[in-house]
């Protein structure tokens, strides 16, 4: 039963075949994260698979941003949702880089498969617009920590691959640590893949039964975020599909040497 789904071609968004790297917020060693520059970056190093997340501007566009505000990233006291698409793109943020939408993201690079985080309720209208316009529902992957939210925007996207919500996290970790995979399963119906840390609330994920439960159910996963070469490679030994990292550049070789 191990990755039924996407050997059968319903969820194309989990090929080529695991383990598969997910850039964090694109590379962002000499770059803004989450910027045009950043997914480059990733996409050079050779990165199918990039992770973003999602903010709508004032006049209702999915802007690529991970805060709420643009505090930490530009310096400036205001929300991403007071600002027009417009106003965002003209937003200074290093190296030659401002916001961008995820439309243009998607348009920039039309061979990569996007992870999509959307952070905010506002968010869900233009995200669900952009992948429309770009044709893109079978290389995105929608997430969120709200249940809300991701049900709101993959039910106006049909086949689209999404991923557990925090509120379904922990049961789905205690049934998969105990081997429970029948109530696993209904839990993680129409899921494509449980992206989570590798500990959640005190209960490893890495353990040898509950990688086999999520795999005997269909479901990848994938953890984040990680760093360090060692517990790359640690992970992956254990049978982890997917590596959330900021550090593509390590991960993709270890990755490679193993298909």
């Amino acid at each position: 039963m191990r990755r039924r789904a996407a050997e059968g071609g319903r969820v194309p968004y989990l090929t080529p075949a695991p383990p598969r790297v997910l850039a964090h917020r694109g590379l962002a060693l000499h770059a803004p994260e989450n910027t045009l520059l950043a997914f480059l970056h990733a996409v050079n190093a050779g990165a199918t698979h990039v992770e973003t997340d999602v903010h709508g501007s004032a006049d209702g566009v999915a802007m690529v941003s991970h805060d709420p505000d643009l505090k930490r990233v530009a310096g400036r006291d205001v929300r991403v949702a007071q600002l027009t698409a417009a106003e965002l793109r003209r937003v200074p943020l290093g190296e030659g880089q401002n916001f961008c939408s995820l439309a243009e993201a998607l348009d920039a690079f039309p061979e990569t498969r996007f992870n999509i985080d959307v952070k905010s309720a506002d968010a869900v209208p233009g995200t669900i617009r952009a992948i429309r316009d770009a044709r893109a529902v079978d290389r995105v992957l929608i997430g969120s920590f709200s249940t809300t939210r991701r049900r709101a925007t993959i039910a106006e996207l049909p086949g689209v691959a999404t991923s557990i919500s925090a509120g379904g996290a922990l049961p789905a970790v205690h049934a998969a640590r105990v081997g429970a995979t029948r109530f696993l399963a209904r839990l993680l119906d129409g899921i494509a893949a449980v992206q989570l840390p590798p500990v959640v609330a005190g209960a490893s994920i890495v353990t040898q039964r509950a990688l086999a439960s999520f795999h005997e159910v269909g479901v990848e996963v994938h953890l984040w975020t990680i760093n360090d070469p060692a517990e790359m490679t640690r992970l992956l030994d254990a049978g982890v599909d997917g590596i959330v990292t900021d550090r593509a550049d390590l991960a993709l070789p270890l990755v490679a040497a193993r298909h």
